[in-house]
């Protein structure tokens, strides 16, 4: 009966597998005997052989290299493709400069977000890259504001590989010497391997590194050459949560999604100078009252007492026991050997130090709200 059952599951598992979409290095993920699992419709590696602990590790002491193939990428393309994106977002892309990226949002008019993205100035085009599980939507929501001379080209036959780490200059820069002088947030076009890639130095593990966009069909060549370096190994989706987590930095519909706000979620920094001015953007009257007077709650980081982990949707409690927010995200931070967590509270009680309880289990654990990130960022200056 035990055989049985185990047969019927592993045969629901396959089933599954077959409806998920795969990214052009899955077999690579395969061979070097990655954990499966789904994630925003796509077989992606929760973690390989080593485990999620020592790929985050290694990822702040060498180089990691993730596959982020499921994330969109899309060209924006026209002579008014700055201005028709800036009715979009509440960054400042009129003002940014080619071959430089940059953070942003795409706002709701109630001021809530839609995405969070990263935009690059190619010169004769933008280059838009958004989340996984957004992509549909947010490239539907760009297209149906655009002028007739502006177009959104979608880029589903590109793979994205991001190689994250105190090491990863050194590492490209044996492909190409002329990467390891990229700026942070710079973006540079250059033939690797033989093969056409947009290259940004940024990432979402507060380390140094740089995003690779290449064609499809070139991906594992180019993948297997950067795993043949001795310092970089693979990581997963495990390591790239914990470490985002420790750099502070938001997951889209965990940390930020339609019912907050850049204000809220302590992104107001994305709000360029000169968009202050009109507030002209989805949702700008609302979000320019949070601004001006301040939200009801604030993101905050959370460090717990203890070695137990409060994991996302916990409640935050104050010193009487009543709610007064919740935990969006959660996990034990290798670097620190000690739990982390980021989430929301009531303005009040967003001041470093507050101590307050999550609920878990059942139990209040003690816990204050902390300063993030909790591991200092390392990108190049």
């Amino acid at each position: 009966m035990t055989d049985r059952r185990e047969a019927t599951l592993e045969r629901a598992v396959t089933e599954a597998e077959t409806e998920l979409a795969r990214t052009p290095l899955d077999a690579l993920h395969r061979r070097l005997g990655a954990r499966m699992v789904p994630f925003a419709g796509y077989a992606m590696p929760l973690q390989y052989e080593a485990g999620i602990m020592a790929e985050h590790l290694h990822c702040r002491a060498e180089a990691a290299l993730f596959d982020v193939s499921h994330m969109g990428q899309a060209s924006l393309e026209g002579e008014a493709a700055a201005a028709a994106l800036e009715r979009l977002v509440p960054g400042d892309i009129l003002g940014l400069k080619p071959w430089r990226q940059r953070y942003t949002l795409l706002t709701d008019d109630a001021g809530g977000i839609l995405d969070d993205l990263m935009i690059a100035n190619l010169g004769a085009r933008f280059l838009l890259i958004v989340n996984a599980s957004r992509k549909a939507f947010d490239f539907a929501h760009i297209a149906a504001a655009l002028p007739a001379t502006v177009r959104l080209v979608p880029h589903p036959d590109h793979a994205l590989l991001a190689l994250q780490g105190p090491a990863a200059a050194r590492v490209l820069a044996r492909l190409d010497p002329g990467l390891a002088a990229l700026p942070f947030l710079g973006v540079a076009e250059a033939r690797l391997l033989g093969t056409r890639a947009i290259i940004a130095r940024s990432g979402y593990t507060g380390e140094d590194g740089f995003e690779i966009s290449v064609p499809a069909e070139a991906a594992e060549r180019l993948a297997s050459a950067l795993l043949a370096e001795p310092e970089v190994r693979p990581a997963g989706l495990g390591a790239r949560d914990s470490l985002r987590l420790e750099a502070g930095l938001c997951l889209y519909g965990a940390d930020i999604d339609t019912t907050t706000t850049p204000i809220e979620a302590g992104l107001g920094w994305t709000i360029g100078k000169r968009r202050r001015l009109a507030w002209d953007f989805p949702g700008g009257a609302a979000i320019r009252a949070q601004h001006d007077h301040g939200p009801a709650r604030l993101r905050v980081g959370i460090r717990p007492e203890g070695r137990a982990p409060a994991r996302a949707g916990a409640q935050l409690l104050d010193a009487s026991g009543a709610e007064i927010g919740g935990i969006t995200s959660g996990c034990f931070s290798p670097s620190l050997n000690a739990p982390i967590a980021m989430g929301y509270v009531a303005s009040a009680f967003a001041p470093e130090g507050t101590k307050l309880a999550a609920l878990v289990r059942g139990k209040p654990l003690p816990c204050a709200v902390a300063p993030m990130p909790f591991v200092p960022h390392r990108y190049l200056r």
